[in-house]
């Protein structure tokens, strides 16, 4: 059974990247499982620290960019809009070149809160950064 309010669009999710931080670093959302939302994000000079590797900043905004994405496609849009409180990461591997993918799954949808489970993993496979997003579902304010 799918967790998603509605059919979310990812077209529309990733056309509304122009202008913000998720173009500036090359995030995209690319898949939605029954469960999950999937995205990915280069490792080039946009993400990388002066060391060489993923910069652990450019995790995390990748991390909560798919939460927020994931808590958003979960509620009713005409509603609720979600927007993150709290967010930890754990930075495992470093990475160099090419892509890491991130997945996104909800650990709880509550009325007013959201916490989301994402892990970030190279192009093998093997775990790069696991964190871990409190979301905020707030009312969203009336229009007059």
């Amino acid at each position: 059974m799918s967790i998603w309010f509605g059919e979310p669009s990812l077209d529309w999710a990733n056309s509304r990247r122009d202008g913000t931080l998720l173009h500036e670093l090359g995030i995209e959302m690319t898949e939605l499982t029954d469960g999950s939302l999937k995205g990915r994000m280069p490792v080039d000079g946009r993400t990388r620290q002066p060391g060489g590797v993923l910069h652990g900043g450019a995790s995390v905004a990748f991390a909560e960019s798919l939460a927020s994405w994931g808590s958003t496609f979960t509620v009713d849009p005409a509603t609720s809009y979600c927007v993150g409180m709290e967010i930890n990461a754990n930075h495992v591997r470093p990475v160099a070149e090419g892509w890491v993918y991130g997945e996104a799954t909800p650990i709880s949808r509550g009325r007013t809160t959201q916490v989301w489970d994402i892990r970030i993993t190279d192009a093998a496979g093997r775990l790069v950064c696991v964190s871990r997003c409190t979301m905020a579902v707030l009312a969203k304010p009336s229009e007059y």
